[in-house]
């Protein structure tokens, strides 16, 4: 039931819903739906690469690395527009627009690759039927026989015996493999791609800057309410995995990138709708009145520079390894700059509280980078070595993350909101070192499963994969609903909508570097299915062992320095 209640001191005065400005119900809902067109695509992104388009599993995860990458660089981008010339409203509706179209250009997936393999001479096709993790595999001859055949740790297993033209057991290294790329596909699906990272640029820090500016400075509902703004980007994501996931594998990619971009329309439709619950909150700045760019409408040119900058973005997506390497520099260099800046342009405790900020914005990289392997790396493992139940496909594996902020996020919302009463909250620079120690703990458990764990097929049960999503997801509570309010909270002013962006700018190089640490998970596949189980689940616990006690230690030290950092932060908790 919806508790309206006459108006409070919040966001300048208003209505309120559960002691909360009303407008954050607009936002709540109208993100809700963003993320689930977003998530729902990123279920299905790298297990449709690599299956549909028969990408290798480290370019798949390097695609998809470029792709996130730049899905949060350019709202740096974005939040300086809005700033200066559109305002919140224009520009997360020009997102939204761009957005749409992107999702629903995902629904033309070409016709494939096609996998090829040559066994004692003689070459054939490979089929692979279905989808999720039962897929069955046939070797298709010159004449059109159509052999039954498994990849295992010891080779190429077949049915063998007379009637076949393949040996019982082939190994590894006696097997030549080789795909025939269907590029128009690709082309027209990173094109999509590229639609939806512009739009992502105009809409994602703006519509968060919305949320920030519906609370007075000081107010203590600030964090609570950008949890509940979490909640709802996080059921949006829950509803994805359970019906893109489900609907993408089941019956077709086609038809669950559909739904992805059906959920998106919602979203731009429930923010238009809401516009008087905002209160003018997402207007433009009064200065923007009348401005043009050689002589056109600021608004129209900036439409078509979102077209223009397509493009580049479509041809960076086809060359992920220029985007991981300019963004391993570009990355800190603009975290360089925005320190130089705030030291010598900036006084007294704006000055301290945007160092503040930034500090803790580069120890945020390291968390995303090992979160962000769960659209990357972690589904992949899903795929290829863990027992999924069966009611689960791997595009859903991460369905625990969303379903446990939905559950915990409230309490995590009263929690912050009741220890701040009580003026006893832990500092921000606290909560993220907890962040990182238990993300890394995460993973050294994970990895600790794939050796002790594994049954004789090289597949570790879904419970340790679960479990080191409930760990991400009691991790995630702390650093990222915390990390939005902390830059609304720390930013000077007149630089607001910038900072927001160089927070997604730690997303963005965590993407990039992220996208490194997956290609170092990859092992080989034929049709999309690895060929040698044992020693994908070896890597696997390798990489994540190492990594994760990298992060364990990153976040000790962050622990030993919140003291300095709280003092920095002046007074703002």
């Amino acid at each position: 039931m919806t508790d309206v209640t006459p108006t409070t001191e919040g966001g300048g005065g208003g209505k309120t819903i559960f002691g909360h400005p009303r407008g954050l119900v607009v936002l709540f809902f109208a993100e809700m739906w963003e993320r689930f067109s977003y998530y729902g695509m990123r279920a299905l992104l790298v297990l449709f690469l690599v299956q549909h388009f028969l990408m290798s599993q480290d370019e798949a995860a390097g695609t998809y690395a470029a792709y996130a990458a730049l899905v949060y660089l350019l709202p740096i981008v974005g939040g300086a527009i809005a700033d200066k010339w559109l305002g919140a409203r224009k520009a997360v509706t020009i997102g939204a627009l761009f957005l749409v179209a992107g999702h629903f250009a995902m629904a033309f997936e070409g016709s494939g690759g096609q996998q090829f393999i040559t066994v004692s001479g003689q070459e054939y096709q490979v089929e692979t039927v279905g989808r999720d993790a039962n897929r069955q595999q046939f070797a298709i001859s010159a004449d059109g026989q159509r052999t039954p055949i498994e990849f295992t740790a010891e080779g190429l297993a077949s049915e063998g015996g007379p009637q076949s033209p393949l040996p019982a057991l082939t190994p590894h290294d006696q097997i030549e493999q080789r795909v025939v790329r269907d590029i128009t596909g690709e082309s027209t699906v990173l094109f999509a791609m590229a639609l939806i990272v512009v739009g992502v640029g105009f809409l994602k820090a703006n519509i968060s800057n919305v949320v920030g500016a519906l609370y007075e400075k000081g107010d203590q509902r600030r964090d609570a309410g950008f949890t509940w703004f979490y909640v709802g980007i996080n059921l949006g994501s829950l509803l994805a995995k359970i019906l893109c996931g489900w609907i993408g594998l089941t019956y077709g990619w086609a038809y669950g990138f559909g739904l992805a971009g059906i959920g998106m329309l919602l979203g731009l439709i429930v923010f238009q709708v809401g516009q008087p619950w905002l209160e003018g909150k997402a207007g433009p700045p009064p200065e923007a009145t009348g401005a043009k760019f050689l002589g056109i409408p600021m608004e129209a040119a900036l439409w078509i520079g979102g077209i223009v900058t397509i493009i580049p973005v479509w041809l960076l997506l086809q060359r992920h390894q220029l985007v991981e390497t300019g963004l391993s520099w570009l990355g800190p260099m603009i975290f360089l700059g925005m320190l130089i800046w705030s030291a010598f342009f900036l006084k007294g405790e704006v000055r301290s509280r945007m160092l503040a900020a930034l500090v803790l914005c580069i120890f945020s990289v390291l968390f995303w980078m090992l979160f962000e392997q769960a659209g990357s790396s972690l589904t992949l493992m899903a795929q290829n070595s863990v027992n999924m139940p069966s009611f689960m496909n791997a595009a859903q594996s991460n369905i625990v993350n969303p379903l446990m902020i939905v559950i915990l996020g409230p309490i995590f919302a009263i929690l912050w909101q009741t220890l701040a009463a009580r003026n006893a909250e832990p500092s921000t620079p606290f909560k993220f070192s907890m962040a990182l120690i238990i993300m890394g703990l995460s993973f050294v458990m994970l990895a600790w499963a794939t050796t002790t764990q594994a049954d004789s097929l090289f597949k570790i049960a879904f419970l340790w994969l679960a479990l080191t999503y409930v760990l991400h997801t009691i991790a995630e509570l702390m650093i990222s609903p915390i990390g939005l309010s902390m830059i609304t909270k720390l930013s000077a002013p007149k630089v607001i909508g910038v900072m927001m962006g160089v927070w997604f700018l730690s997303s963005s190089l965590a993407h990039a570097l992220g996208g490194v640490v997956a290609g170092m998970t990859a092992t080989e596949t034929v049709g999309g299915v690895v060929t040698n189980p044992a020693q994908a689940l070896a890597t696997y616990g390798q990489v994540y062992n190492m990594w994760g006690w990298v992060a364990v230690g990153v976040g000790a030290v962050l622990l030993l320095g919140t003291p300095i950092l709280k003092r920095m932060m002046a007074g703002v908790k």
